[in-house]
Parts: structure tokens; C-alpha cells; sequence
């Protein structure tokens, strides 16, 4: 592995004005740490890092670095930023790529490639190179087939209720005896550092607290879920939900799974202390589906706001809860309140 030369950065410095570094994937170079902390203890300079893995920030390099780093998670395009760019690229935006992003999700150079097979390919090559750098690269002790299975599992059933025990009986089905519950747990928590996947906690809604529980895994990118699934089933509201869950921690809320005494709500959303509940559906398509969606916020008191989002361009607000485009809120069109 190389390192970083002190002398290959001082050499381009030239005078006493204030220099910006730039490193990317910084993670796969040796004792990095020491020359970042070099860098900043005796050059004039601002230091710009970037690399797939959430540890890069923690270690020898916090302790060096405390107080003077800030730290930032960069996803793909959201959907209003993969509009922005088709248009900047001279191409037509319609509402109905909604399906593609769905799809596809919103890694930038996947944009490079117009069939279908070439952006699978592409993201599959660029999960197995996470996987691969970020995962199996750091550990010795990781059964790089088991945990591909279990690892594609969990994407494929992004947004539903999470069980180990269900992983741990899949994997005994695909002749994976060894594994146990702990194993499942651990091979998670290293998809979560390498920004696979993020986990939402419950929230008790009667209780108004955050519970330490994990109900769900969302996927970092959607084209994670598809390259995994055998089948895209857009009516399938997971998809949708992924979608909005992803929406929400770019607009900067802390993002939980609703629980009740009767069921569950989708989504409460927190920003600065003030939150609001949301569900996710595809098509409010009938009156039971309407009953079931707006319904899930009977046994809730709570008089914050309250929203039912899904596809329909028909506004089905009731009850003072609100009824809520999800392309419109994807492209900033209209927003949820907060109390």
C-alpha cells in the first residue's frame, strides 16, 4: 500500500496564502492519520477528505483531529437533483421517471448509460467494489458467499420488518448452517459503515421517546434494492418508502418507524424538536386502501402533522390530515410542517 508523501504535498505549496487538499478514498492509505494531522499542524491548509466507509473519521485519526473536523454523509442524487440534471444534460423531464429513479436510483455516472443491462452492470460492479475495498478488505474473518447472501437478502427486503431469525432460517435454506443471529448483526453493521444500508429505530408515539430497537434497514441507493430483487413491483410501497426515507435525511430530519399500541406509522420525522407523522402508499386505488392509510392514525392523539403521501394527483385529505404528492414533495413543490 502507498503512503502520502509529506514532500509531494509542501512541494506545491508556494507562499504563505491559505492552500485547499484534496483526498479521495483516503481509507486504503497506509497511516494516513499521522500525515493528515502533519498536513494540518504545520501547513496553512484546509483538508478536504472523502472516502465509502464511516470509519474514517473515527479512530487515530479523531483523537489526533479533535475538534477540528466535520463530518458529512454524501448520498446520491436525490430526485429533484437527478431532474436538475437530466435538464442540464439537455434531455426532457417528465413525472414518469419517477419509475427510473425507483429503478435505478440516483448514482450520478449511472446516468452515462442508456439500457438497462449497462446500469445494472454498473451497479453491481460498484457494490461488489464496496463489498470488496470496505468489507471482506477489512475483515478476516468474513465468509465473503455467506455474507453476499445475507447482504443481498437484507437489500432485497429493504423497508419491511426485519427479523434475524428469518435471515438466519434463509441462509440454512442456501446451505449456510453456520450462521447465527450474532453473525447477522455483524455483518449489518458492517453494511451500515460502508453505506450500504441505514437502520431507523422505533419511536413510541404514545410515549413520545425514541426506543433503542431497530425495526427496519433502508437502502442507501435504490439501484441497491433492484440489482437484488428478481422482480421490480412499483405498486410494492416499500419502494416508495425507501424513496421518501432517503428524501428526509437529505433535508435533514432524523427519520423513525412510528410505533403504536395498534400498529405502526411509516415514518416520524424530527427536525430541530418539532416532528410530524408520515405515511407512504403507491395508490390510494379504493376505499380500503384509503381506510387503511388514513387510518393508521386513529390511535393517535399526538396533534402533530399528519400526512398520507402516495401518487395520486387526486387530493384525498381528510380529517385534518393531509394528502401529499410524493413528486411534488420529491421536487420541492410543496413541503410537510412540523410542531
Amino acid at each position: 500500500m502507498c503512503r502520502i508523501s509529506y514532500e509531494d504535498v509542501k512541494i506545491r505549496i508556494k507562499d504563505a496564502s491559505k492552500y485547499y487538499i484534496f483526498l479521495d478514498e483516503i481509507q486504503h492509505i497506509d497511516e494516513f492519520e499521522k500525515a493528515l494531522a502533519s498536513f494540518r499542524a504545520s501547513l496553512n491548509v484546509s483538508i478536504f477528505v472523502t472516502g465509502s466507509n464511516s470509519m474514517l473519521l473515527s479512530g487515530e485519526l479523531a483523537t489526533l483531529l479533535t475538534g477540528r473536523t466535520v463530518e458529512f454523509e454524501v448520498l446520491p442524487f436525490s430526485y429533484s437533483e437527478m431532474k436538475e440534471f437530466i435538464e442540464l444534460n439537455g434531455k426532457e423531464y417528465t413525472d414518469d421517471l419517477i419509475y427510473d429513479y425507483l429503478k435505478w436510483g440516483g448514482f450520478p455516472l449511472r446516468f452515462q448509460f442508456s439500457d438497462g443491462v449497462s446500469v445494472r452492470r454498473y451497479i453491481d460492479n460498484l457494490y461488489e467494489s464496496i463489498v470488496k475495498k470496505d468489507i471482506i478488505g477489512k475483515g478476516r474473518n468474513i465468509n465473503r458467499k455467506a455474507f453476499r447472501t445475507i447482504s443481498l437478502y437484507i437489500l432485497a427486503n429493504a423497508g419491511k420488518e426485519f427479523s434475524a431469525e428469518n435471515i438466519v432460517n434463509y441462509c440454512k435454506s442456501n446451505s449456510f448452517s453456520d450462521i447465527s443471529e450474532r453473525t447477522v448483526y455483524n455483518y449489518i453493521e458492517k453494511m451500515q459503515k460502508a453505506f450500504l444500508l441505514h437502520a431507523v429505530n422505533k419511536y413510541s408515539i404514545s410515549g413520545k421517546a425514541a426506543l433503542k430497537s431497530r425495526e427496519k434497514y433502508y437502502a442507501t441507493d435504490m439501484g441497491f434494492r433492484t440489482i437484488n430483487t428478481n422482480a421490480i413491483r412499483f405498486e410494492d410501497a416499500f419502494f416508495l418508502e425507501n424513496v421518501i426515507y432517503n428524501e428526509l435525511l437529505v433535508r435533514g430530519y432524523t427519520v423513525f418507524t412510528g410505533k403504536t399500541y395498534k400498529g405502526e406509522v411509516d415514518f416520524v420525522a424530527i427536525r430541530n424538536g418539532k416532528k410530524c407523522f408520515i405515511q407512504v402508499a403507491y395508490i390510494l386505488a379504493d376505499d380500503s386502501t384509503v381506510q387503511r392509510e388514513f387510518g393508521a392514525y386513529k390511535p393517535i392523539s399526538d396533534a402533530s402533522p399528519k400526512y398520507v403521501m402516495s401518487l395520486d394527483r387526486v387530493d384525498f385529505s381528510r380529517d385534518g390530515i393531509a394528502h401529499v404528492n410524493i413528486i411534488d414533495f420529491l421536487l420541492h413543490k410543496v413541503d410537510v410542517a412540523l410542531t
